[in-house]
């Protein structure tokens, strides 16, 4: 349990509209999207910058208060879940993207960015994002860099941790720190950003994050490949890249998996008896 006075602490550093501690808060920052697990925290914490999340972890340190950062809640791994209870520390107020750079092909945002909004808001710049979750319609970047999100798209572009260049870190004492560099080419001193790249909450909290940027495409060509067997369709992902052809996306697709989907979106799918799909996209410009 924490100590009423450490909670009135902590809710003074966000100010009276940046925590709750209803019941029904507690409950939605209990849980992801990890099977039907649920441990609810004491309080959850609306910090809105670097400088808020590093009173809270000096004071969480010393009085030994867990910390669970969230972002979306939307991970498969349940990292962000407070087994211990504590606090949960979401990213949500922290949501900007800060400054487009297409000269050096990066962008600078806060880890609370939905991953499509950051595709969308550098659409009009003639530049994309690659990394492309299955769930980039509600995944934070936060979240995306704490889980070295991957997705369809990996194949040709790789995963998020191909894209950061360097983060702004609340460490657990509270000192922030700059990991990287920013640059495309940098090769001074350990590399601290790959290692916070999947460390999942446990080593710092992201509060910044500079990130690769590509000049976007302009047509997306899709195919849809059925097999009778799902062995079938894994081997032919191989014979695709042994010739020399690298789409932009794949992503081995069962049966069971889209007979599930369609019941549960009621939707409708072509009259067909095989097990396993292949989705094939490939970009042109």
């Amino acid at each position: 349990m924490i100590a009423q006075e450490s909670i009135e602490q902590l809710k003074s550093i966000v100010g009276p509209n940046n925590y709750a501690d209803d019941f029904e808060s507690l409950k939605n920052a209990s849980s992801d999207y990890t099977e039907d697990l649920s441990f609810p925290p004491e309080l959850v914490l609306f910090p809105s910058d670097a400088a808020q999340i590093s009173e809270i972890l000096k004071l969480c340190n010393v009085n030994r208060i867990p910390v669970y950062t969230r972002g979306a809640g939307t991970g498969l791994s349940g990292a962000c879940l407070p087994v211990n209870g504590g606090i949960a520390l979401s990213t949500k107020n922290l949501n900007q993207i800060l400054n487009i750079d297409t000269d050096n092909f990066q962008v600078t945002v806060e880890p609370g960015v939905v991953n499509q909004h950051l595709k969308q808001a550098l659409e009009p710049h003639g530049f994309t994002y690659p990394p492309d979750p299955a769930s980039m319609g509600s995944s934070t970047i936060g979240g995306n860099i704490a889980h070295g999100a991957g997705g369809p798209k990996a194949v040709k572009y790789g995963t998020t941790r191909d894209y950061v260049l360097n983060l702004e870190i609340v460490l657990p004492n509270g000192d922030i720190i700059w990991t990287g560099a920013n640059t495309l080419k940098n090769s001074t001193g350990f590399t601290l950003t790959h290692l916070m790249v999947g460390s999942e909450g446990m080593l710092g909290i992201i509060t910044k994050a500079v990130l690769k940027i590509t000049p976007k495409v302009d047509h997306e060509l899709l195919m849809l490949i059925s097999f009778d067997q799902a062995e079938t369709a894994a081997k032919t992902v191989s014979e695709i890249l042994k010739n020399g052809f690298k789409p932009s996306g794949i992503e081995l697709m069962e049966r069971n998996g889209i007979d599930i989907v369609l019941k549960h979106k009621n939707l409708q799918f072509p009259q067909t008896t095989e097990d396993a799909f292949l989705y094939v996209a490939r970009f042109r410009r």
